[in-house]
Formats: structure tokens, sequence, C-alpha cells
């Protein structure tokens, strides 16, 4: 009970120390994949024009959607579920009921295509295979965007970004670049900047030596090399619709979580995966948040520990003494 309690006053401190910042932010040139990210000078305007290039990303987003990417229009895209839904509602989409990857992607190393296989194997038997969100563990990116749920609260120093299960939250810092010796982390080491109306954010870092370490619910492995690009932009409907359709036809959409007849802003990420060790090329994807209720209500995964789908314990993290 203690524990939330903190939780819960961190999250007032992060919200009120945003609510009082002033937004000022160089605009700055966008690094190539897999550089090392460096602001490009200062502000070279004056700081109220500064602030009125930045664009407003606050506030509460959702996205209802389950595995959750979106495979990209053209060119190579994540692994998705090779078993698709039938019946009358969103026949063709993904069976979230039964995660079996599409092992044949050719972004897969044959050894991580091995790997994406032995896990549809279970979930085809009927058993639901641990990942980190069903055992409680933190999740890296871009697993963590199967959250629906994401607040995102702007500082010049830093983005912070708390999503709506488990406490998770990630910290980017603004126009700044890697260290050169990244202490791995669950969520990686990520920095970030503002290009125009986009902002980017480069996460390199993430901690490997844990378990289940995937990056989606397939199964999909990761290394050290692991290197995510997103780049968030505000859209219009018209400009948000195609993601909208490709998140439809990819994915199973939870009715009360998107409102049809919206025709506002909508938050759009568009990342993109590397990792060597694992992919044959780099991959990308979207996730299209539409605006969330204002409602944040608390999610705790470790409060109802029991698997009733497969009769035990989740393997949730312990420690024999406290960590503070």
């Amino acid at each position: 009970m203690n524990v939330h309690r903190r939780d819960v006053l961190l999250l007032v401190t992060l919200a009120s120390a945003a609510a009082t910042s002033v937004l000022v932010q160089p605009v700055l040139g966008q690094p190539a994949l897999g550089q090392t990210v460096v602001p490009a000078g200062g502000a070279t305007s004056s700081n109220a024009q500064a602030a009125a290039s930045v664009p407003d990303f606050s506030g509460i987003w959702r996205h209802p959607s389950l595995p959750g990417f979106e495979p990209p229009a053209s060119g190579p895209g994540p692994v998705v579920n090779k078993v698709r839904r039938r019946g009358a509602r969103q026949p063709g989409a993904s069976d979230y009921d039964r995660l079996v990857g599409d092992y044949t992607n050719p972004i897969l190393k044959s050894h991580a295509a091995e790997t994406v296989k032995q896990y549809g194997e279970i979930s085809l038997s009927g058993v639901t295979f641990p990942n980190p969100a069903n055992q409680c563990w933190p999740e890296p990116v871009p697993f963590i965007f199967k959250h629906f749920g994401m607040q995102m609260l702007q500082q010049p120093h830093q983005i912070t970004m708390i999503y709506s299960e488990d406490h998770e939250v990630r910290w980017v810092r603004m126009n700044q670049p890697h260290p050169a010796q990244v202490t791995p982390s669950w969520h990686g080491d990520s920095v970030g900047y503002y290009e125009g109306d986009t902002l980017v954010i480069d996460t390199v870092g993430t901690k490997t030596d844990r378990p289940f370490a995937m990056i989606d619910l397939y199964g999909t492995p990761y290394t050290e090399k692991l290197h995510v690009v997103e780049r968030y932009r505000l859209l219009d409907y018209e400009a948000a619709k195609e993601g909208l359709e490709r998140d439809a036809k990819e994915n199973f959409i939870v009715l009360e979580g998107r409102d049809p007849n919206y025709r506002g802003k909508y938050l759009q990420v568009h990342f993109t995966v590397e990792d060597e060790g694992v992919f044959t090329m780099p991959w990308s994807a979207t996730i299209t948040y539409g605006p969330g209720s204002g409602e944040w209500p608390e999610i705790v995964c470790a409060d109802n520990r029991h698997e009733y789908y497969n009769n035990k314990d989740s393997d949730v993290p312990t420690a024999e003494k406290p960590d503070f």
C-alpha cells in the first residue's frame, strides 16, 4: 500500500511540474538512424518564437488496439499474427486470444524466427506464454506501446511519458547526447529533440539480462544492439485516417476505446527499430492515438498475480530485501 501511495504522489508531482513549465525548445536537425543524437546548436529566435514552434503533445492519449502495432503502408514491418479473427466483428483482424507470430517475416534472422515459432506453438497448444505484461515486469520499447493509455508531460529539459498500467514511466532528456557508456535500463536511455512539428526520441541501452526480454507480444527477442527511433506528430483526422484504417485491418479494436465520430486531432508515433543481433534490416510501424477520456484509473498487475487461464501464480518480480 505504501508503494502505491508513493507512486501516486510521484505522478502528482510530475503533473504539477509539467503544468508550470514554459515550453521552450530549439528547432533542430534530425540525425540519421544509428547515429549519436547531438542537438545542433541553440535557439536562433526569441524565446516567444521558440515556444510557439513547439507542438503541444501534452495530455492523455489512447489507442484501443490489440496487439497494437500498425504495420506500415509499405516497406519492412513488424511481426504480425498468423491467426486471424472469424465471425461478424472484424473478421481477418488479429486474434488476440491466440498470438502466433509470423516467423517467416524476412526481417527476422534464423534464430529469432525460431524463437517466435516456438512461442507460437505454445499459444496454439492453448497455453498463454509468459511475457513482460502478463508477468508484471517492466516493458521495453516498443513492447510498451501495447498500453492503451499514454500521458505525456512536456518540460524544456525533459519529456515524461506515463503509461496506463503498472506505473511505467519513461523520461526523455531533451537536447542531449547519449552518454559514451550507456548503463542498460528497463526502458533504455532516451534522448529527444524537436524537428519542426515533430518530437523525435532516440533510445538505446535497453536492459537484456532480464526475464521475458522481448519487444512484442509474439516473443520477438532483442539484444544490446536494439535501437528505436520514435517520431511523434499531431495529425488532423484526414491525415490520421490512413493509420486508423491500417490499425483496424490488423488489430482488434476495443469498442469503448474509440469514438468513431471524432474528427479532431490525433497523435501518431512512427517508430523504426533496428537490432543487427536479431533483424536482417530496420523495420517500422505506427501507433495512432486519439484523445483520452481524462480518466486515469490505477491498474496494478501484481494486485492479482493469479493466472486464472493457467491456474498458477505469475512470476512477478520479488526481492529478499528492500532496494531502498
